[in-house]
């Protein structure tokens, strides 16, 4: 554990009792929402992210500290390992540096150099390695080291050349030398295949060339996905020469004899034959594993927005999955998302009929009362738009529809959660219930789609499948934990993403809710099968019940503060209490003094609500009635290197210019969007009439 410490400390910021701390919750079973939340003062106050970055470095660390006990016992083994080799494998940080360290133990050798080495002829290798004879004299001395396999000299001589190419490739300082120089000078370069397609959608690189260490990361998935699809090649070039001249400067000793040049021919050997080959092999690995993370990366942030999209609260909510020939499909959920009713209507092309789909979606309307629409915005998105615009005005109602995006609705209606959810709907009232549900809670609603249909990220099947998953769970858990969970309407997948329950506990959450018609406090939790003292610990207060049998039942305080949230709560008022004689009294610090204040001063609270919300429309989307400084939401259609253009509703996309992506330096709009994504909130910064063009901005 010592060493385990030792190895994490550095290379993070935390000092080591915080480290230590929290190796001992993560040994206790404690999940990192949890700590995050309620073990402040054991972390020194580290967030969620803070955490996942340290259990990285743990997981990471704990690998590099395996892998040395290893190496050293492999070593023992084989009576290798000394005092000089040992501190070398202690001082080692990386996985590659232990790679480095003990590859020149590893019994497997290039064929060649096995066989030299087999007919006994690194004596005449370190002949030659010592510089000190005359070509002539190594030529004289390779005639002692003849036997029935190697019958002259100057088979003799290249066997000893090839030990030299190996034992110059295993060499770490070389080794680190040219991993260095390919790192800060080599160039990428691509080439057109047979296969090249070239009106392609890789036309601009077909014969690319760039230093590797500044190719973005959305360029190198395009160009790897070419090369997938076996349309480009791929190469890493360096200068050779400026390495071998440096073999050259620092190998070969000034005083050397004329044998030099066999030591010379085996060293460059060793750099084209062995070293160059299997470096160029780990670049462009590391530079597709830095790609796949920003790309990760990139992807989790984009899910992260779209899942605290702010929820549009006791509102029943009209559901439209737009269509041609197949027509509208509606259906109506409550202000707690239970589906009510559904129907269809064929406002559109080639039947439009107006007057039947008004008056279906009239009788609904007053049916249920229905005080917001939610409308698709995939295909006929804008003539079902323009419909309920003349129905709201010709109908004078006081009635607003927003478009959501309908991406993965599809994918949700067939699922094994919707067959569960709703048994004995076809799979279209399903996608029309998903598209009311996103207005209503995105976080809810999206959580049921798997993150990689929600088109929000780029390469999505370029990148490292595992490491993609984890991110977005982990995005995901962290967001539903921060903002809660009402334990008596949540789907058991939303249930899911709580601290400390699984999938399975989650149905059984939800079957019990079902049998005893909600939970009345949180404490029945622990009457659920499979949830015992630990889970219940992890979980509950991330956990909500809005009529709870007490106010703490609908707060993130946990039931190990509810005697301190009693107290106070007997305080007439909340903002004027003697903190420091509190935290005294309970012998608490600051920080859970104020987190349980803040609880009690807003129960029920969502960190949604304080954020900008839905932007809602009761007309017809126009370039002529569109102001400067109005919101929009819109579809990512397409990406070009100065920008992308968005589908707004407009007859025209509009455009948002690169450098109205982002506060920070953006190199090209894939390094933040992705085609199809769904963009909740944009400013309209300029209106062209005369050429119909509206140019938008992400920094609002």
């Amino acid at each position: 554990m010592n060493e385990l410490i030792k190895t994490i400390k550095e290379k993070t910021n935390l000092k080591q009792e915080y480290i230590e701390n929290i190796l001992n919750l993560f040994e206790q079973g404690c999940t990192i929402p949890f700590i995050a939340r309620y073990r402040k003062d054991l972390t020194g106050n580290a967030s969620d992210e803070t955490l996942r970055d340290f259990n990285d470095i743990y997981e990471y660390s704990k690998k590099v500290v395996e892998k040395k006990d290893d190496i050293k016992q492999k070593l023992i083994q084989k009576e290798l390992l000394t005092s000089k080799l040992e501190a070398s494998i202690n001082e080692a940080t990386t996985l590659v540096a232990l790679d480095d360290i003990y590859s020149i133990f590893k019994t497997t050798k290039s064929s060649r150099t096995q066989k030299a080495i087999d007919n006994n002829l690194e004596g005449l290798a370190n002949i030659i390695s010592c510089v000190k004879y005359t070509k002539e004299e190594v030529e004289k001395k390779a005639k002692t080291f003849l036997n029935e396999n190697i019958k002259d000299t100057k088979e003799a001589i290249l066997g000893a050349k090839d030990i030299i190419a190996q034992r110059y490739a295993d060499d770490i300082r070389s080794k680190q030398v040219v991993r260095t120089l390919l790192e800060n000078h080599a160039l990428l370069q691509t080439k057109p295949t047979k296969d090249y397609q070239e009106d392609g959608v890789y036309k601009n690189y077909k014969e690319f060339s760039q230093k590797a260490k500044y190719i973005p990361s959305h360029r190198f998935l395009a160009i790897n996905r070419a090369v997938n699809e076996k349309q480009l090649s791929i190469k890493v070039e360096i200068d050779e020469e400026r390495i071998i001249e440096n073999i050259q400067k620092f190998k070969i000793p000034k005083d050397a004899n004329s044998s030099s040049i066999y030591l010379l021919e085996g060293l460059v050997d060793g750099l084209k034959r062995l070293l160059l080959p299997s470096l160029k092999r780990e670049l462009i690995t590391n530079i597709k594993e830095k790609a796949s993370n920003e790309a990760i990366n990139l992807f989790g942030k984009n899910l992260h927005q779209l899942l605290i999209t702010p929820p549009v609260v006791n509102r029943v909510i009209l559901g439209v999955d737009p269509g041609y020939k197949i027509g509208c499909k509606l259906a109506v959920i409550d202000e707690n998302a239970n589906y009510l009713d559904s129907n269809v209507i064929y406002p559109t092309k080639p039947k439009e009929d107006y007057n039947n789909s008004s008056k279906i979606v009239s009788d609904l309307i007053k049916k249920y009362k229905i005080n917001a629409i939610a409308i698709g915005n995939g295909t006929a998105s804008n003539e079902t738009a323009s419909f309920f615009s003349k129905f709201i005005k010709e109908n004078n109602l006081d009635l607003k529809f927003a478009v959501v995006s309908e991406i993965g609705a599809s994918v949700y209606s067939a699922s094994k959660i919707a067959t569960i959810e709703y048994p004995n709907l076809d799979v279209t009232t399903r996608g029309a219930i998903s598209i009311a549900s996103r207005l209503r809670d995105p976080l809810s609603a999206l959580v049921k789609i798997d993150a990689k249909s929600l088109g929000v990220g780029q390469y999505q099947h370029d990148v490292n499948q595992t490491k993609l998953e984890k991110k977005l769970n982990e995005v995901t858990e962290d967001l539903v934990n921060k903002v809660g969970v009402d334990i008596n309407s949540a789907s058991y997948k939303l249930l899911s993403f709580v601290s400390g329950i699984s999938e399975k506990l989650a149905l059984n959450i939800v079957s019990y809710r079902d049998k005893n018609k909600n939970f009345k406090t949180k404490s029945d939790l622990l009457k659920v099968s499979g949830i015992g003292a630990k889970v219940y610990e992890q979980a509950v207060g991330f956990l909500r019940i809005k009529d709870g049998s007490s106010i703490l039942d609908n707060t993130a305080i946990h039931p190990e503060n509810y005697e301190l949230a009693n107290q106070l709560l007997k305080y007439k008022d909340l903002n004027n209490i003697n903190k420091e004689e509190v935290c005294n009294k309970f012998e608490i610090s600051k920080t859970v003094y104020e987190d349980v204040i803040s609880e009690l001063l807003k129960p029920g609270f969502d960190i949604r609500e304080e954020l900008p919300q839905t932007v809602f429309r009761d007309d017809e989307l126009s370039l002529e009635s569109l102001k400067l400084d109005d919101e929009l939401c819109g579809v990512v259609r397409n990406l070009t290197d100065f920008g992308a253009f968005v589908d707004v509703g407009l007859k025209n996309d509009a455009m948002i210019h690169i450098s109205k992506m982002s506060e920070k330096r953006v190199n090209h709009p894939m390094e933040v969007l992705s085609i199809n994504q769904f963009l909740s909130r944009l400013k309209v910064i300029d209106i062209d009439i005369k050429r119909q063009k509206v140019a938008l901005s992400m920094m609002i």
